[in-house]
C-alpha cells in the first residue's frame, strides 16, 4: 500500500495515552483531550454542579492544566460509536471507569433553556433534561500543537441559569461562553438549482427536504433512494440515506423548529428522519433525527412514522477537518 493510500495515522490509532502518568487519553482524530478516567468524579452531579466541578478541578491544576472545561455537544458526540453499545466508544479507546447512562454536555437546549444536553454512554442516544437532574461528569480540553479542536462548534452562543433564563457568560464555562471549535463557513450552503452543498462537510442535500411527501418505514427510504437512482433523479445516481453523523452535522443548537442554521437553503424541513444507521441495542430500530431540538434517539424501523432527506457525496462517518 502506497502512503497516499494509507489510511490517516488519526484514524489507524485515534487514541494516545498522554504524559503525566497516563491520567489523559489525546484523541487524535479531534484533537481533544480527555481524563482517562471517565468517571473522575464518582457520584452524579446537577448541571450547575457539574459546572462548578470543572471550575475546581482547574483550579487544582488537574495534570498540569487549568483550562479544563465539560464538553459541548458537539464534542461529547464525537466520542459516540453508533457500532458499539455498553459503552458506545470507539474500538481500542483507552477510557476507564465508563458509566454506561448519562453524561452531561455544556449545551443547553435552544427551544427548552431550563433543559441542558445529556448522551447516553451505553447507547449513545442523545437528549435533553431539566438541569436540575443529576448525571455524570467528564472533563476535557482542546490539545496543543497539531492537537488543536477539528470539530465544529455547536452554534450555542447564550448562556441560562437553571430557570432557562438568560445570563452573563463570564466565568460560566457553558458552551455559550466557550464556543469551542472551529466557526462555520459565513456561506455555508450554496444552492444548485434543486440540491444544497455545505461546503463544511461536502455533502450535497437536497433543497427540498421532503421529496417523498410523507413518513415512510425505514425499508421504503431505501427503495425510495433506488428508485432515484435509477431515474437519475436530479442529475444523479448516488443519492443515499443519510447516516447519523450526516444528519446531526447539520444541527445548530442555538436555533429551534427546525435546529438548523439560521442561513440554511432548505424547505419544508420535517421533524423527525431516517438514517441508515441501525441501533446496536435492537437491530428493529434505527437511529433518527428530531429536527425540533436536534436530538438523537431512534425509530422502530417497520412504522411510517419518518421522513426521507436524500443526501450525495463521499459518506462521512467521521466528521473531523
Amino acid at each position: 500500500m502506497t502512503k497516499k493510500n494509507q489510511p490517516d495515522d488519526r484514524i489507524r490509532h485515534r487514541f494516545a495515552l498522554a504524559a503525566l502518568a497516563n491520567k489523559t487519553v489525546i484523541d487524535r482524530q479531534t484533537g481533544l483531550m480527555w481524563t482517562q478516567d471517565a468517571s473522575l468524579f464518582e457520584f452524579p452531579a446537577t448541571w450547575s454542579e457539574a459546572l462548578a466541578r470543572i471550575q475546581e478541578i482547574n483550579r487544582s491544576d488537574l495534570y498540569g492544566y487549568r483550562d479544563w472545561r465539560l464538553p459541548n455537544r458537539k464534542e461529547l458526540f464525537s466520542l459516540m460509536s453508533h457500532d458499539a453499545i455498553n459503552p458506545s466508544l470507539p474500538t481500542g479507546h483507552l477510557f476507564t471507569n465508563v458509566f454506561t447512562s448519562y453524561y452531561w454536555t455544556s449545551s443547553t437546549c435552544a427551544r427548552l433553556p431550563n433543559q441542558a444536553w445529556y448522551i447516553h454512554l451505553g447507547g449513545a442516544r442523545v437528549f435533553k433534561g431539566m438541569k436540575y437532574d443529576s448525571y455524570m461528569v467528564w472533563p476535557v480540553r482542546t490539545g496543543e500543537g497539531d492537537n488543536k479542536s477539528r470539530l465544529f462548534c455547536t452554534g450555542q452562543k447564550n448562556c441560562f441559569d437553571e430557570n432557562g433564563s438568560i445570563i452573563d457568560c463570564h466565568t460560566t464555562g457553558q458552551d455559550g461562553e466557550i464556543q469551542a471549535g472551529l466557526k462555520f463557513s459565513r456561506e455555508r450552503f450554496t444552492e444548485n438549482k434543486q440540491t444544497v452543498c455545505d461546503r463544511d462537510t461536502s455533502l450535497i442535500w437536497l433543497l427540498n427536504a421532503n421529496v417523498p411527501k410523507k413518513p415512510m418505514d425505514w425499508s421504503s427510504a431505501f427503495s425510495f433512494i433506488a428508485a432515484m437512482n435509477s431515474e437519475t433523479a436530479y442529475g444523479y445516481n448516488d443519492w443515499r440515506v443519510p447516516n447519523i453523523i450526516e444528519l446531526e452535522s447539520l444541527t445548530d443548537l442555538s436555533q429551534h423548529s427546525p435546529a438548523l442554521p439560521n442561513d440554511h437553503l432548505f424547505n419544508d424541513v420535517q421533524e423527525f428522519y431516517w438514517s441508515s444507521s441501525t441501533s446496536m441495542y435492537d437491530k428493529n430500530y434505527a437511529w433518527v433525527l428530531y429536527m425540533v431540538d436536534g436530538a438523537v434517539g431512534v425509530g422502530y424501523k417497520p412504522l411510517s412514522e419518518f421522513y426521507l432527506w436524500p443526501v450525495r457525496g463521499k459518506e462521512r462517518t467521521m466528521l473531523f477537518f
